[in-house]
């Protein structure tokens, strides 16, 4: 594998693919060499201790994406709402960009990351993008960016939240319903096809009958026709379906790791092995 320098490698580390080797026992190298990087004394030390050893320094020195969604999800989600009544996304694909983190309860709010490595480039089209999906828009950035964000986004209805540099999230400014960019097209691309489905048979009564190369086309084509406000409202019904499952077993997951649990659709055996990873003792 190729050495990874300075910190990039935490960015590694709280991913699904190291993980994925971490709970099935097999040797992971980015878990390896950060152990040897940030952590000063492994002896006897369970992995649960190596992780939040790990998670320290990106919350003084590295505040990553990783972090701030982390962080995002523990005092958005878990701190104002519950997982039984509302529901997170992430990555998801509208247009040219990907919603880092996406809120779904009454309404939906999407949360654009700007980390203090980020650069502000690309953020008018991903903030015109998101408008097309969803009518609620927040920039989620760092304390020392606040002054350069607030000028960009003075006479928009995008929100601003920051995390300061206690790491809680601050809201300086709350996002405005935007419904007037709202689009079918990137709203039915939020779907999926049981989605789609249930909304066509709420709304219509029935499903296209078509051929299969022709099926998603012509279920666009009826979604389309539903009024704009009215199609957005159903979509949320769908998304908001979305709830975690097994919510005792995650209430257990440690803080640092929530995130990364929360959209790796563990089922019982993962979290078993989660455990049972996080007790045991590193080698060497």
């Amino acid at each position: 594998m190729r050495k990874v320098s300075n910190n990039t490698i935490l960015s590694r580390v709280f991913t699904q693919n190291t993980f994925k080797d971490l709970i099935n026992g097999r040797p992971n190298e980015i878990y390896s060499t950060c152990i040897e990087r940030y952590v000063n004394n492994t002896v006897d030390l369970e992995n649960k201790f190596v992780i939040d050893e790990i998670y320290k320094y990106l919350t003084t020195e590295y505040r990553n994406e990783y972090f701030y969604k982390n962080t995002l999800l523990s005092k958005l989600l878990l701190g104002r709402h519950s997982v039984k009544t509302t529901v997170a996304l992430t990555e998801v694909p509208i247009n040219m960009s990907k919603a880092d983190f996406v809120l779904i309860n009454g309404k939906a709010v999407v949360y654009e990351i700007k980390t203090e490595l980020d650069s502000f480039d690309r953020l008018e089209n991903q903030i015109n993008d998101y408008y097309t999906a969803f009518n609620n828009v927040c920039v989620v950035t760092c304390e020392s960016n606040y002054n350069k964000i607030n000028s960009l986004l003075m006479n928009t209805n995008v929100g601003i939240y920051i995390l300061t540099n206690k790491n809680t999230i601050s809201a300086r400014k709350e996002p405005i319903a935007d419904n007037s960019r709202l689009n079918h097209k990137s709203i039915f691309g939020t779907l999926r096809k049981q989605e789609f489905e249930r909304i066509i048979i709420k709304h219509f009564g029935a499903l296209p009958q078509t051929s299969q190369i022709k099926y998603y086309k012509e279920c666009f084509k009826w979604f389309e026709t539903i009024e704009i406000l009215t199609a957005y409202k159903y979509t949320l019904i769908e998304l908001k379906s979305r709830k975690l499952k097994e919510v005792d077993e995650f209430n257990k997951v440690p803080a640092q790791l929530k995130f990364l649990v929360y959209f790796s659709n563990f089922k019982g055996k993962e979290y078993s092995k989660l455990n049972a990873f996080l007790e045991t003792k590193i080698r060497g």
